[in-house]
């Protein structure tokens, strides 16, 4: 299947002098899941901005379907339309995200902005509020929300404009479990509808959920793998490397016992350590 998004050989730096991204290439196939991970600071929220046109490569290019995004193309207003209207954008800190007086406001913005009518922008909210469970919560202002009700709301503006693809930065992040297997369902619900998925996390055990491609981001911020979950999860050396599990080091007696240590599923004494004296 085409690319949807395509990334050539981009790099960014913060004010010129802080490495965000080196050199870093990828494509992604429409109605397909895809995963960034890495360590903090590795360059996946950048990674996203990019993707998203909130900012630009210093050098390299994006393209949206064939077609560069860039701060000239984005001026041409039929291409700016159709881009922002295709491509959603989750922010990881859901208050940056909503800023209207209501839940139900919230999800009316985008479809008012793209220009639909009353009665089919009131549809699309009551649809997706719906869907994500929150129909009870549209009066409330954003500051009267839990963490998993802001996600959701936060989401649900993004659908209510139905885009072709979705970037979620680092969305299960401060999420009880309950609203973390919810989240998940959806993606998968999502993705089976048709949209295409970019997620960046340094939550191994979402995309052992998933069952998506992904691509390892270093903390020199380039490229060191893309592969499937199962060949990205399977590569302890790589996510040593990449500061996405360590090692514990444990002493019994005169014996050290190492072991790999995750919040994913590596924790385990399966290695053959050698012995050391004490």
């Amino acid at each position: 299947m085409a690319d949807i998004i395509q990334i050539d050989d981009v790099s960014y730096a913060y004010h010129d002098n802080i490495p965000a991204l080196s050199r870093v290439s990828m494509g992604i196939s429409e109605g397909e899941i895809f995963a960034v991970i890495g360590s903090n600071g590795c360059g996946k929220s950048t990674l996203l901005h990019i993707m998203n046109g909130l900012i630009y490569p210093r050098s390299g290019r994006v393209y949206f379907q064939g077609k560069e995004v860039s701060e000239g193309s984005l001026r041409d207003r039929t291409f700016l339309k159709y881009f922002r209207s295709s491509v959603g954008y989750v922010f990881q800190d859901s208050d940056v995200h909503l800023f209207c007086p209501t839940v139900f406001d919230e999800l009316l913005f985008g479809p008012l902005q793209l220009g639909l009518c009353q009665e089919e922008a009131f549809g699309r909210v009551r649809e997706i509020m719906a869907m994500l469970e929150i129909s009870h919560l549209q009066e409330r202002p954003s500051y009267m929300l839990s963490g998993g009700e802001k996600k959701r709301v936060a989401i649900g503006s993004i659908l209510t404009m139905n885009p072709r693809l979705l970037l979620l930065d680092e969305p299960m992040n401060g999420l009880d479990p309950r609203t973390k297997s919810f989240l998940i369902e959806l993606m998968i619900l999502l993705n089976d509808a048709g949209k295409t998925l970019v997620i960046a996390t340094h939550d191994l055990s979402l995309i052992s959920e998933l069952r998506c491609r992904v691509a390892v981001l270093s903390e020199d911020h380039r490229v060191e793998k893309i592969g499937t979950a199962d060949e990205i999860l399977q590569d302890e050396d790589l996510l040593l490397r990449v500061n996405l599990i360590h090692e514990h080091v444990h002493y019994h007696g005169n014996h050290a016992h190492i072991h790999i240590h995750s919040h994913y599923l590596f924790h385990r004494h399966d290695r053959k350590p050698d012995d050391v004296d004490s």
